[in-house]
């Protein structure tokens, strides 16, 4: 049924989760000509000031939402990819993922000097798991401290004098339209891989939503992206690993190839254990079938049957190697 009610959007209240929510909203309300208005939702993870190790990183941040949309109170939902379970409900799909940001990280100090370079007992602040590895490997002299907060507090703790270093996500600063004087530091996906997902947005909704509206969200959908972080995410399952785990992998899409690095680390840095692969594509199926949010073959076929194989494939090279000694299980 067509209708010009508005379409309700969910999304954290954070500065960041509102930002990249009106950037989904004014694309959506392009593309089906109707309002999109935010529904702000307090999940827990806005709530608990824990560390996300404490407090368990998978869904912490999601949940809330969900139980929003399936309850009726929103229409569809905004999320930070890489925050989001591997594991779908059923009764939900992701309808689409848009253009994926840059999914660098960048490590952000007061006089811009570079992380390896950083004195002994420099204090360089992060609460991802996979970052204080990265951090051990990188700068083993500096001490890791353990934050949370929004990208306004954690950058004002290194302006302060606090911290001598913070590391962010590129795609966050950006969406944020960040201006501050702190110098900035990209770092390369070849020795820093970043979290499965990260970069990219994931627009949810439920399995039964009208017609209309999957097929506005469709029109949102990128099909690079949808191939690089299918992939991604699956090999972050098929470790069975949960999203705070101390594991990275980043895929890029180039021409009719798709490329994937990706790392376990032990916690203390101190090991990692990686696979850098590459699969060519049959992009002439994918298109003619569907792009993976929820359309399907006429003969029932997954189009991205054989994304996932590459990515469980690369999952399964990772633990052959002794991947599994080295993560916690989800």
């Amino acid at each position: 049924m067509i209708t010009d009610a508005p379409i309700r959007l969910g999304t954290r209240r954070s500065a960041l989760a509102q930002a990249q929510s009106q950037q989904v909203a004014d694309a959506l309300a392009k593309v089906s000509g109707r309002v999109v208005e935010l529904v702000p939702i307090v999940s827990e993870g806005d709530t608990n000031r824990a560390s996300l190790s404490e407090i368990g990183g998978t869904g912490v941040f999601a949940n809330r939402l969900r139980e929003a949309l399936v309850a009726g109170d929103c229409d569809i939902l905004v999320h930070s990819l890489k925050d989001l379970p591997t594991q779908e409900p059923a009764e939900l799909v992701i309808a689409a993922t848009p253009e994926r940001a840059d999914a660098r990280d960048v490590v952000i100090t007061r006089d811009g000097t570079p992380l390896q370079e950083l004195p002994g007992g420099a204090k360089v602040g992060t609460g991802s798991p996979r970052r204080i590895a990265q951090v051990r490997r990188r700068a083993p002299r500096a001490e890791v401290v353990d934050i949370r907060g929004n990208v306004d507090s954690r950058l004002a703790r290194v302006e302060s004098g606090e911290l001598d270093a913070v590391i962010l996500a590129a795609a966050g600063l950006a969406r944020l339209g960040s201006e501050s004087t702190l110098h900035r530091e990209y770092l390369g996906f070849s020795e820093w891989p970043t979290a499965p997902g990260q970069g990219a947005l994931a627009v949810e909704t439920l399995a039964d939503a009208p017609a209309d509206l999957l097929a506005a969200l469709a029109d949102l959908d990128d099909e690079d992206t949808r191939l690089a972080v299918t992939v991604e995410r699956t090999i972050l399952a098929g470790l069975e690993a949960g999203c705070q785990a101390p594991m990275a992998a980043h895929a890029r899409v180039r021409d009719d190839e798709i490329r994937v690095r990706a790392v376990v680390y032990e916690p203390g840095g101190d090991r990692r254990i990686g696979v850098d692969v590459t699969e060519s594509l049959n992009r002439g199926y994918i298109r003619r079938n569907g792009s993976g949010n929820g359309a399907n073959a006429a003969d029932g076929a997954d189009p991205m049957h054989a994304i996932r194989a590459f990515g469980m494939s690369a999952a399964h090279r990772l633990l052959e190697q002794g991947a599994a000694d080295l993560l916690p299980r989800e």
